[in-house]
């Protein structure tokens, strides 16, 4: 294997998707050839090379594998859970793979979950530029008004920017739809609370184009190649 940048390296390694790669070299919590490397654009060969990450040495590159994962609430997408939660990645532990999620969904937030090892590939999901829309199901605490759909509609601030879904539902009495596009954290939540709704189960059923259909929570199955395409691609 020819020379490669170390984020590169790690990210095809599953350790993590790319950007998360360079934050643990920015944290000093990657070695190579026994030494802190602090430089996501170091050029490594994993033939000749020694890398370690929290002081565990890495593989040979590991085959890609990729997750569809109906996440049940409390689950958070990081390594380490807590006395409240536990880390989503338990429920694939038997897989024997070093696994990350793509994106995140919040402790108390169910359904469609990407997991890979494939960090090229997360990072192209999770980019901006890819455009990729995502839907969720709604139940709240009270009957879903034709204003709060309107005030819904009219967007809010979220994390200091001004965000509007791209497109509002009603489907029920107190349940409803709303389609986002780039995603800030708790972006759903804060546009309901904003419109004098307050959230009781909230689930993402699609990802592009991928539906999570009849999947059980806390199931999770192989994505097939059809799958990953549809990813990419809009109703």
């Amino acid at each position: 294997m020819s020379k490669q940048r170390l984020s590169k390296v790690l990210a095809n390694c599953g350790v993590a998707s790319r950007r998360a790669c360079e934050e643990l070299i920015f944290q000093g919590l990657v070695k190579v050839n026994g030494k802190i490397t602090t430089l996501p654009q170091t050029q490594v060969d994993l033939k000749i090379d020694q890398i370690s990450v929290h002081d565990q040495l890495i593989g040979d590159i590991e085959d890609k594998v990729y997750y569809l994962l109906n996440k049940p609430t409390g689950y958070v997408c990081s390594t380490r859970g807590n006395s409240s939660s536990k880390p989503v990645l338990e429920l694939l532990k038997d897989e024997n793979k070093r696994l990350f999620t793509v994106g995140r969904l919040d402790k108390e937030t169910q359904g469609l979950l990407i997991v890979t090892n494939d960090g090229y590939f997360a990072q192209k999901v999770i980019h901006p530029s890819a455009n990729i829309s995502k839907e969720y199901l709604v139940k709240t605490d009270q009957e879903v008004t034709h204003d709060h759909l309107v005030a819904i509609s009219h967007g809010t601030l979220v994390e200091g920017a001004f965000v509007k879904p791209l497109q509002v539902q009603k489907v029920r009495r107190a349940t409803m739809k709303i389609v986002i596009g780039e995603g800030k954290k708790h972006e759903v939540r804060v546009l309901l609370n904003a419109a004098g709704l307050k959230v009781k189960e909230l689930t993402r059923i699609r990802l592009g184009n991928l539906l999570l259909g009849s999947l059980p929570v806390g199931g999770w199955r192989p994505l097939t190649e059809k799958d990953k395409k549809l990813i990419f691609s809009e109703i």
